[in-house]
């Protein structure tokens, strides 16, 4: 292949002799053009592959850089809100004055779930995951608002613009608290409605958190590092989740069971529990004294580095330096545990040698994360259901873009590595070959009495 000057590729098949124009557009071409030549491009795991295009957020992984509709990712992180920063990315302006307060006022009148919703959470196991649990009820969502189902009112709903948003509305108005009254279940306490009066962050933390006080009111600071944790995890390219969110959308089924799908993915532990693991770690080191140690084992391939690189980033996590300042003011108030002063060593040492230099070691936002978690009290299994509740936003931005998509079903190719064309034979006599060798004959199993 080679660039010619008229913005293209021109690429010449040494099989045949033949040659193709691949027109360049936005840094990248149209592998479509490649059928032409009887091939399919293949990019195991994504690695360099757009599948849309999208105007949400933009990372710039070599200088570090993350934005949201052209806004640095700091910018909004010191000035904005996050149901302020959810209105931007899934609408793609700052809202007025008039816009945020009618946008607030949206969300919050949808923040109370039915009450079958709530026998619905009661009926898990007493230590039922709450992502588990979370994933499940948005899901179940679906049922509860058929007016909103493709499957029963057709595709054409979602042309409708009121609509699209007020099912936007619902999902972020109801996912903390459906996330609060896993919570409640988990620890075995009664559910505690909506607080409206409340910001965002307070609200969910107030739901969260109150036991019988009349006047509960989360501590503003917690509520402000929350919410700018949540600013921080709203949107971040198509990342594994927002992708199942896309290609969801891409099938014209609704909101609700689209962010059951994107959830799910969020729940794997590569992707949404990437936090707790950092931690984990952090605990097992356990003292700073054991720092050269680990460092050691990790240059040795024994161990791995948790909360440092990233499959974007060449260089330290824009979000990761905002959280580290924001971790301070947590700490200020919740205390400080010795699991932050071995956080902070790792990471001088990190950053100063050498093999972690050159492989673009940095800390990522996953570093100080879990540690800010784990000192506002939350269990560890708790992580993902934050992570998700912010990534809503996020979520929700990509399924609207979605719509106004025009591109057909998402339908990845593959390359066939398995067997020639086969015939059946009958083997059912011969044990060698048969594939119920060793398993016994209906007729011998004895009755089951589960």
């Amino acid at each position: 292949m080679s660039v010619t000057a008229g913005r293209c590729l021109k690429v010449t098949d040494n099989r045949s002799g033949e040659t193709t124009f691949v027109p360049v557009k936005d840094d990248t071409i149209d592998t479509t053009a490649f059928a032409k030549l009887g091939l399919t491009a293949y990019d195991h795991g994504y690695m360099n592959t757009a599948v849309c295009r999208s105007a949400i957020s933009y990372i710039d992984g070599d200088k570090g850089i993350l934005r949201y509709r052209g806004y640095d990712i700091e910018e909004l992180a010191e000035k904005s809100t996050f149901l302020e920063v959810a209105y931007l990315l899934i609408f793609g302006e700052l809202p007025s004055g008039d816009q945020l307060e009618k946008w607030t006022t949206r969300v919050q009148r949808h923040t109370f779930i039915h009450e079958n919703m709530i026998d619905y959470l009661k009926s898990f196991r007493y230590d039922a995951h709450p992502m588990g649990m979370l994933v499940s009820a948005i899901a179940a969502m679906s049922t509860f608002h058929p007016e909103a189902s493709t499957a029963l009112c057709g595709e054409d709903i979602y042309e409708n613009e009121s609509m699209v948003n007020k099912q936007i509305f619902r999902c972020l108005g109801k996912l903390p608290t459906l996330a609060a009254c896993a919570y409640r279940h988990r620890i075995g306490r009664s559910y505690n409605t909506p607080s409206n009066e409340l910001e965002y962050t307070e609200n969910f933390l107030y739901m969260l958190d109150r036991l019988s006080e009349t006047n509960y009111t989360p501590h503003p600071q917690l509520a402000h590092a929350l919410d700018v944790i949540f600013i921080l995890h709203a949107d971040h390219e198509l990342n594994c989740s927002t992708a199942a969110m896309r290609q969801m959308a891409s099938t014209g089924t609704d909101p609700f069971v689209c962010l059951a799908g994107a959830s799910s993915a969020l729940y794997g532990p590569s992707h949404g529990g990437a936090n707790e693991a950092a931690l984990r770690m952090l605990e097992e080191i356990g003292s700073i004294e054991k720092i050269p140690a680990f460092i050691e084992e990790v240059k040795a391939k024994k161990r791995r580095l948790m909360g440092f690189g990233h499959r974007v980033y060449k260089s330290y996590d824009p979000r990761a330096k905002i959280l580290k300042k924001i971790s301070s003011q947590v700490f200020d108030i919740m205390g400080r545990s010795d699991l932050v002063n071995v956080a902070l060593e790792l990471e001088r040492i990190a950053l100063s040698d050498e093999y972690f230099i050159k492989r673009n070691l940095y800390p990522n936002v996953d570093f100080y994360s879990g540690l800010i978690y784990k000192a506002m009290g939350f269990p560890t299994d708790f992580f993902p259901v934050l992570f998700c509740i912010a990534r809503t936003a996020g979520w929700l931005a990509h399924w609207r873009e979605q719509l106004h998509d025009r591109v057909p079903i998402f339908r990845p190719q593959q390359v066939d590595i398995g067997q020639e064309k086969r015939h059946y034979k009958e083997r059912l006599g011969d044990s060698a070959a048969s594939i119920l060798n060793g398993i016994h004959s209906r007729k011998n199993i004895p009755p089951s009495h589960n």
